[in-house]
């Protein structure tokens, strides 16, 4: 019987192992995960675990049982040290090594960190991607105490807001000209700079060069300019490095990520990749996603393929982000965009519901939706079918964005 291994027990390694039992797979099947817990959500560690709304059982994605009932051997808190490509073996931190005839990895990725040169070997300085880090952030969160947050992206904001909730004082620090640079345009910047200022966090931009300082424990942040913001907790909101370790000391190719053709295989024809740590092919270069539909959907299409469907993976991106009252959607990726349609619901009330849309020339590419749902799940529509609305019907309110899906 052909064994399967899957190593990383996050979204992906899980979505992948399930997959592959509904699809057929009888063979043995086992999910390695270096972290303790069974395989759990990450979204709400920044939003909703952080604030203690959440119980940490409802993070898991599966209940205990499912594994066992599925015949998925789930090994938690323990690390894989090496692949063999040669023997198909992989030996285990415990000292145990696992033979396999099909490899996936799934290991996603992890937070970058400042240099300890820049304070970030300090006491009281965090970073967010796991439980273990949502946990000791937690008692952290106190009002009345300081905090920086040095990154201007979803994660850095999310935290900036959860904080700021709880009644610290927060300063966020971005090093581009400007929040989510990389990611959208200066409309959506602007959005949500207006939303943290006019909530209490202090926003400066522009920034490079800072870093954090103290006497064993952070104690400040200090910027290339001499200016000194007190400080008693920091967290690190920089982005994620993809964990290829495993794969580069396997010889496996890389590129921003395990390089895996169309259908999530990588340079060796029995180890395929999905998710965070996975880049694959698409027209005109390659492309890594950090999102939990890519995981999902990433990771399910990899199973099919590695069950000999041959169907070439296309993505169709969407992500969210959770910041005080305002519910940010995205659908697709803004690219190379020459254009951004901003429109504001006609029924946007208190809410202040308004979309961004990104277009080159005439053709979509994304939109960032901001408490407006419809306009979330119509431009989904459109972007899944390969539509391009009229941009000046976008932007006119009296536009029902219905009508545009039964054009």
């Amino acid at each position: 019987m052909t064994a399967t291994v899957v190593i990383g027990a996050g979204q992906a390694g899980a979505a992948l192992a399930a997959r592959l039992r509904a699809l057929g797979h009888d063979g043995p099947l086992t999910l390695i995960g270096d972290e303790p817990a069974p395989p759990y959500q990450r979204p709400p560690l920044s939003k909703a675990y952080l604030l203690g709304d959440l119980a940490r059982e409802r993070l898991f994605l599966r209940p205990a049982e499912f594994y066992a009932e599925q015949g998925i051997d789930l090994r938690t808190g323990v690390a894989v040290t090496d692949i063999d490509p040669q023997a198909r073996r992989l030996r285990l931190a415990d000292g145990s090594d696992l033979a396999y005839d099909r490899l996936a990895l799934t290991t996603g990725g992890a937070p970058r960190r400042l240099p300890a040169a820049a304070g970030g070997d300090l006491a009281g300085v965090h970073v967010l991607r796991g439980i273990a880090d949502a946990d000791a952030l937690g008692p952290a969160l106190v009002a009345g105490a300081r905090m920086v947050v040095i990154g201007g992206g979803y994660v850095g904001l999310e935290v900036a807001a959860v904080a700021a909730g709880r009644g610290l004082d927060v300063t966020l620090i971005e090093a581009a000209p400007r929040i989510l640079q990389r990611v959208a345009a200066p409309e959506t910047s602007d959005y949500f700079r207006n939303l943290h200022s006019a909530r209490g966090v202090r926003v400066i931009e522009g920034a490079g060069g800072a870093r954090l300082v103290g006497a064993g424990r952070v104690e400040a942040a200090e910027l290339a300019d001499g200016t000194r913001i007190a400080a008693d907790v920091a967290v690190i909101g920089i982005g994620i490095a993809p964990s290829v370790g495993l794969a580069a000391a396997a010889g496996l190719a890389l590129d921003n990520g395990i390089a895996c053709d169309a259908e999530g295989r990588t340079t060796d024809p029995c180890i395929w990749a999905a998710g965070d740590c996975a880049s694959f092919p698409v027209p005109g270069g390659r492309l890594r996603l950090e999102s939990v539909q890519n995981a999902i959907d990433m990771a399910e299409a990899v199973a099919a393929n590695m069950l000999g469907a041959g169907r070439p993976y296309v993505p169709q991106p969407w992500f969210w982000s959770d910041q005080y009252d305002v519910k940010l959607q995205i659908a697709g990726l803004c690219g190379a965009h020459d254009r951004v349609v901003v429109r504001v619901a006609p029924d946007a009330g208190a809410e202040g519901a308004r979309s961004h849309w990104y277009f080159a020339g005439p053709r979509l590419l994304a939109v960032d939706a901001m408490n407006d749902a419809r306009a979330f799940m119509v431009a989904k529509r459109l972007l899944a079918e390969g539509r391009s609305p009229e941009p000046a019907a976008i932007a006119d309110p009296a536009t029902d964005l219905r009508v545009l899906l039964r054009a």
